[in-house]
């Protein structure tokens, strides 16, 4: 296990599912910047995740966010480009995102990522969760994905593979 830091796409989704507790099972630390806690929090969020947000976990560590100085970071958002910086500022090698153009920026900068549906793969590898639940409930919101990798992760689980690890 080891220390991982959340962008809000992962945390606000596993809320919406009802599976944020896989998080402190597969990692030792979690640290959100408090930008990423602030967009948790936004008005237009489910009410779910900004009441999750407003009483986060024990194993929760919001951080104030490091200055995002990196001009290659802009096209990002703020929780985005917040949660890049601090992974760097702590030496923490691991960040989960979902955001493609993210995913990408974040792997030049020598972090491996991990996303939402990378977390529910892992954690159905564990016995942690019901892949085909988790896969529906997060089907039933506004989740953006390719539907052939979500069939293609859930045929490997239930050929009893244990399905490619660290998925974006």
């Amino acid at each position: 296990m080891a220390a991982v830091v959340a962008d809000t796409g992962p945390l606000h989704y596993l809320v919406l599912i009802e599976q944020v507790g896989i998080l402190p099972v597969l990692f030792d630390k979690v640290f959100v910047p408090d930008t990423v806690h602030d967009e948790l929090r936004n008005r237009g969020t489910p009410a779910k995740v900004r009441h999750w947000a407003d009483r986060p976990p024990d194993w929760l560590t919001v951080v104030a966010a490091p200055i995002a100085d990196d001009a290659s970071l802009r096209t990002l958002d703020e929780g985005e480009r917040a949660a890049i910086a601090l992974a760097n500022s702590l030496g923490i090698t691991l960040i989960l995102m979902d955001d493609r153009v993210a995913v990408r920026l974040a792997g030049t900068k020598g972090l491996a990522v991990v996303g939402t549906l990378g977390l529910l793969d892992r954690a159905a590898q564990r016995g942690l969760v019901d892949l085909g639940d988790a896969f529906a409930r997060l089907k039933a919101t506004n989740f953006r994905y390719r539907p052939q990798l979500l069939d293609m992760i859930l045929a490997q689980h239930q050929q009893g593979g244990l399905g490619p690890r660290g998925l974006p």
